[in-house]
């Protein structure tokens, strides 16, 4: 039986209202953003829930006080706005203080890379997978649907420190339809080909396993990796992972060659040892206005599906000549 899609937030959501009335000690914050969801949450546990309002600067500074009184604490806004207009907060208050105090706070950001489509590059956030890996300390969540969403929150509430959940704003499809992906290892190997192996993250992994179908129509098979956790995967597993590949592919929904996932990508290959060349797939450094549909989109900045299976495919045969 098929699993129904649902938004990664609903699924989230739904997993900490249920853990909040047997655990007394998870705390919800928030900047003025809604769900169905939260209404429960508001309503059944009124003395554990703040909407500090527009303020997402006082949001992360009444998070971090929770937490040194004890509180697995979940804070939850609008990717862009819990990320970069409150970096300072997140900065000092959460990954510095967090060497010296233990604490528990959660930072879900719902609207990962173009989801929210119509809302244009304000609402859009392609900085945050540079950003937030780049902190110390601050554990970085990608999922590319609800399942591996819902499974954070064991992680969440299992693993003490500052943590960043960068959720689809859309209802996107299902990829984990059996079961939830190891999330302790930081990564789910989807596919293993021969000389390519697709590294993605979030959204762009539902890109790359179209690519990977159509390649593997042409008699090209190449490798599939989920790479959800940015900041705490299993180096020498995911070293492993790659170590069979002569060529290595970064998709990811930010700017490509600005410190997020190819960055990362190109660091590991080379300090690890790993022969393989590398192809980094991601949005261009500029921001854009035009309205349309993620996929149109996507292709005019060069993060497409079609964009990106010609790329690969080029990557491909430059490693055959």
């Amino acid at each position: 039986m098929s699993v129904k899609p649902l938004a990664m937030r609903d699924a989230f959501l739904e997993r900490i209202w249920r853990a909040m009335a047997e655990d007394s000690k998870i705390f919800f914050t928030c900047a003025d953003f809604g769900s169905p969801v939260l209404d429960k949450i508001r309503a059944d546990f009124p003395d554990r829930f703040v909407n500090v309002g527009i303020a997402e600067q006082n949001l992360i500074n009444v998070s971090a006080g929770l937490a040194l009184e004890g509180y697995t604490v979940f804070a939850y806004a609008i990717a862009p706005f819990i990320t970069m207009r409150c970096y300072e907060q997140v900065r000092v208050s959460l990954a510095l203080l967090s060497e010296v105090r233990p604490m528990n706070v959660n930072l879900i950001g719902v609207g990962a890379g173009y989801s929210y489509v119509v809302s244009g590059p304000t609402h859009q956030c392609y900085e945050d997978i540079t950003l937030m890996p780049g902190i110390p300390n601050f554990q970085v969540l990608s999922p590319a649907d609800h399942v591996t969403a819902s499974a954070f929150f064991d992680t969440c509430v299992n693993t003490s420190g500052p943590k960043y959940l960068r959720f689809d704003a859309q209802v996107l499809p299902v990829i984990y339809e059996s079961e939830a992906p190891n999330t302790s290892k930081g990564f789910h190997v989807h596919k293993c080909g021969e000389a390519i192996c697709l590294v993605a993250t979030g959204y762009m992994l539902h890109t790359a396993l179209k690519a990977a179908g159509e390649l593997a129509s042409e008699g090209i098979r190449v490798g599939v990796i989920d790479l959800f956790d940015l900041a705490r995967f299993s180096a020498a597993e995911f070293q492993d992972a790659l170590k069979p590949y002569a060529g290595i592919v970064s998709l990811e929904e930010g700017f490509r060659g600005r410190g997020g996932l190819d960055s990362m990508l190109f660091e590991f290959i080379s300090r690890r040892g790993l022969s393989a060349r590398m192809l980094n797939i991601g949005v261009e450094g500029a921001y854009h206005f035009e309205l349309g549909t993620r996929t149109e989109l996507h292709e005019k900045v060069g993060i497409g599906p079609q964009a990106a299976l010609n790329s690969v495919r080029a990557f491909a045969k430059s490693l055959s000549n």
